[in-house]
């Protein structure tokens, strides 16, 4: 019976972040000549960090024994006063702390209350983690210490992120009874309790467990005593050596191997590969059988019923182990496939499941047969591409970088294709990096197939769309029609409005039925407005647009808005020598006549009148045909006199000297 690998087994993504800046820091401190440190353990695997002082990472337990160079501040973390020490030593700080322990750090330095920090007291994390209270700080390792606790008003409860969480559950519960106002944030890290489930989950039906770490590791210890309390037969092992011998009986019974988060990949792959060959041993030291009724099978006849495959060659498999970044596929083949999560499609495979996958290699030098799903995709997305190429169709995209010439942007299958500068608009484009983000169609106008290239075009895109869409809208245009657009720029002529493809033209002398300085007097930029189609010239794709068509005239029912003997207070507008224009509202003008702009004789209307002036006047008469409204600011006064009650004398008419009426300025 083969053994089985626990999910979430190895590396977590923080220890595995750490592990690979060490390496590139190593490397780098190589090629300048300095020296690498790690404050401590990188992480708590002592043949990991055998293999990073072979790479020349030299571990110091006091920062004061690392003179200059790099320093690797560890995953677990640390407190504030040791990166202040770092940069006082004058060392080039890499942090390798992982991600769900820096949120934790910033969690409890925010805090205002007392933080109760539920974890290992002589653990780097919580050691750390305790550096970053700015307050009062209290360490919980167990429900004894919980219930020791004094009570309190309020408190921050978090957790070393590695911490089980059903201790968590139990400790928490015993503090709430104690803390009045108890905020609980846990901060156990999700991929730590995935892989504590998964164990356990395992251990349930496995026969026997193989955890694989290191002893020095609280994560690996606590995986094991989980896997313990499930399954009695359970061994910590830190190598494949150190399984017991005759531990389990690998032929009969179900097997299953967890790893901690901080265990190397080889090293409970070396342990994979052992409990295999121990069952390849067992059987081969049985007796062979041979009756008449058993066939006797020759090595030739075996490797007949091998499949035979080719790089590059497409085959059907059945998914046997996943690991946290490879999963295994039995093809038939003498050697199972390995295909990495960045070359998984199916993210969510599970064992058991058949899956199509592409032969990437052969033998990548250790006998092992490299897959990808995602090729398979890519030739198939390429081939779905190239008959929209034939079809001459658009592609979906999105503009993904800005480059020298044009425009990266990424279209169907994740394929990529250039859009040179030119290619992007109908007109010149300054800045390309508008583009980047942006969701966009493209038209396919070179391919090299050869190099699988793709050169691309919006501009065809939106001329073709546009010409298309000027097309629809002229058929729908007719004169005398009501339309809605929207207004696109201003002329001093007039204004442009959108009608859904193509452009109309508000001439200035449309817009409104008074006088307009300009457009902006009337309308806004991007305003929706309704308008009137006046006039179509088709040969010059001219289209005339009336706004003030579909607007009150201001001279309808004049002679009810402004009866005869209505006295009101307007502005003064124009002055002219016979007498003084008033406005009443936008497009109706009245006229004082001079003889009528004060209770005296005046020689000059601008003795008493000035523009800008507001004067309360009474209509004397309304002639709508003639757009003629006679105003006069004397009977006004006289009236307002008499109401009033003063002893004023009001001059007779035969006192009154009275030029003749002009006419009303259009």
């Amino acid at each position: 019976m083969p053994c089985v690998l626990a999910a979430h087994a190895g590396y977590c993504a923080g220890v595995r972040k750490a592990m690979e800046t060490a390496h590139l820091a190593a490397e780098e401190a190589l090629e300048k000549g300095i020296r690498c440190y790690s404050l401590g353990a990188l992480i708590h695997n002592p043949q990991a960090t055998a293999a990073l002082e072979e790479k020349g990472v030299r571990p110091v337990s006091d920062i004061r024994d690392a003179n200059s160079g790099i320093i690797l501040l560890r995953s677990h973390g640390v407190s504030p006063e040791v990166y202040a020490a770092c940069e006082k030593q004058g060392l080039d700080i890499r942090d390798c702390t992982c991600s769900y322990v820096k949120a934790l750090h910033q969690i409890v330095a925010q805090s205002r209350v007392p933080v109760l920090l539920i974890g290992e007291k002589e653990h780097p994390e919580v050691q750390g983690t305790a550096g970053w209270c700015t307050g009062e700080c209290h360490i919980i390792q167990d429900e004894n210490e919980a219930r020791a606790l004094p009570p309190m008003a309020e408190a921050l409860c978090v957790s070393q992120t590695t911490f089980p969480m059903e201790r968590w559950e139990s400790i928490t519960a015993i503090l709430e009874e104690k803390i009045t106002h108890l905020e609980k944030r846990c901060t156990i890290c999700l991929a730590t309790a995935r892989r504590q489930e998964a164990a356990r989950e395992l251990a349930k039906k496995a026969d026997a467990m193989i955890v694989v770490g290191s002893r020095m590791s609280a994560n690996t210890r606590k995986l094991y005593e989980a896997c313990k309390a499930l399954c009695p037969r359970t061994c910590l092992v830190e190598r494949a050596a150190e399984i017991p011998p005759h531990f389990a009986n690998i032929h009969t019974e179900y097997i299953g191997i967890a790893a901690g988060a901080s265990t190397p990949d080889w090293s409970f792959k070396e342990v994979v590969t052992r409990m295999n060959d121990m069952e390849l041993i067992n059987q081969e030291t049985q007796e062979p059988v041979n009756t008449n009724d058993t066939p006797v099978f020759t090595m030739e006849d075996i490797e007949k019923t091998v499949v035979r495959i080719h790089n590059g060659q497409t085959v059907t498999g059945t998914v046997v182990q996943i690991t946290e970044d490879e999963v295994c596929v039995n093809i038939g083949y003498k050697s199972d496939g390995l295909i990495k999560k960045a070359d998984l499609v199916d993210k969510d495979v599970k064992m058991g499941d058949e899956i199509e996958v592409e032969v990437v290699k052969v033998n990548d030098g250790e006998g092992n047969v490299l897959l990808s799903q995602r090729n398979i995709v890519n030739r198939k997305a390429w081939e779905a591409l190239m008959v929209k190429f034939e079809n001459n169709e658009y592609i979906d995209a999105v503009g993904k970088e800005a480059v020298k010439g044009g425009l990266l942007a990424t279209i169907e299958g994740g394929i990529r294709a250039f859009v040179p500068a030119s290619q992007l608009a109908s007109r010149y484009v300054e800045k390309i990096a508008q583009f980047v983000g942006q969701e966009m169609k493209l038209k396919i106008i070179d391919v090299d197939k050869q190099k699988k290239r793709i050169v691309a075009s919006r501009k065809q895109v939106v001329e073709e769309e546009n010409a298309a869409k000027k097309a629809a809208a002229w058929e729908k245009l007719e004169e005398g029609a009501t339309l809605t657009g929207i207004v696109r720029r201003f002329a001093d002529f007039g204004a442009f409005v959108d009608l859904g493809g193509v452009d109309g033209l508000i001439h200035i002398t449309d817009l409104a039925w008074s006088r307009v300085g300009h457009p902006s007097d009337v309308l806004q930029i991007n305003q929706e407005v309704e308008v009137k189609v006046l006039s179509l010239d088709r040969d010059r794709e001219r289209i005339q647009l009336g706004y003030k068509q579909l607007q009150p005239k201001p001279w309808d029912n004049i002679e009810e808005k402004y009866p005869v003997g209505l006295i009101l207070e307007r502005e003064v507008v124009r002055i002219r020598p016979f007498g003084a224009f008033i406005e009443l509202e936008p497009g109706v003008d009245g006229l004082v006549h001079i003889s009528q702009c004060a209770l005296t004789r005046v020689a000059k209307v601008e003795d008493v009148l000035s523009v800008g002036q507001v004067v309360a006047v009474k209509v004397l008469a309304v002639d709508p045909e003639a757009k003629r409204i006679s105003l006069s600011v004397r009977e006004a006064l006289a009236d307002t006199a008499f109401e009033e009650g003063d002893d004023m004398e009001i001059p007779g008419e035969a006192e009154e000297v009275y030029a003749e009426e002009a006419p009303v300025e259009e």
